[in-house]
C-alpha cells in the first residue's frame, strides 16, 4: 500500500488552517458580545428573549469561547464543534426567522439564513471529522513517555 504524504499533508493542512477560521470566527463573535454586553441584552429584548438575560449571554460567551479553543487547538475538536454548531444553529432560527419577515427584508435575511446554515454544515463536517492529525490531543498521543 503507497502513502501518498502530499495528499496527507494537504489534507491536515486545509483541517487547521479551516479550523482556525471557524474557530477564530466563534472567538470573534464571544469577545463582540462580552464588548457589547449591554447593548446584546437589548437585542435578546427585541426578540422577545426576556428570561434569565445575563445568565444567557453568560452562557453564550462561555460555549463560544470554549468551543472555539477546542476547535483551534484541536483538543476534542468534535466536542467543540457540537457546542458551537448548537448555539449558532439555535442562533440562526431565532434571529433570522425569515419566514415572518415582511417582502422588504426577506431577501436579505434568507441569504444571510443560508450563509448560517452553511456554516452549520461545515461544524457538522468537523463533528463528524474531528481534528485529523494536527490538533493537540494527536500530539500529547503522540508524545506520551513510555513507562
Amino acid at each position: 500500500m503507497k502513502v501518498d504524504l502530499k495528499t496527507g499533508m494537504m489534507k491536515n493542512t486545509a483541517d487547521l488552517v479551516g479550523r482556525l477560521l471557524i474557530g477564530l470566527f466563534f472567538f470573534y463573535e464571544a469577545f463582540d458580545t462580552m464588548v457589547f454586553f449591554d447593548e446584546t441584552r437589548n437585542t435578546l429584548t427585541n426578540y422577545g428573549i426576556t428570561f434569565a438575560q445575563d445568565w444567557l449571554i453568560v452562557a453564550s460567551i462561555i460555549i463560544l469561547l470554549l468551543g472555539a479553543i477546542m476547535v483551534i487547538i484541536g483538543y476534542y475538536a468534535s466536542i467543540g464543534a457540537l457546542l458551537l454548531l448548537i448555539y449558532w444553529f439555535t442562533f440562526t432560527m431565532i434571529v433570522y426567522s425569515f419566514w415572518n419577515d415582511p417582502v422588504d427584508v426577506k431577501g436579505l435575511h434568507l441569504k444571510a439564513f443560508m450563509r448560517n446554515l452553511a456554516l452549520c454544515g461545515g461544524l457538522f463536517i468537523m463533528v463528524a471529522n474531528g481534528a485529523r492529525n494536527w490538533g493537540v490531543k494527536r500530539i500529547l498521543h503522540v508524545l506520551r513517555l513510555p513507562k
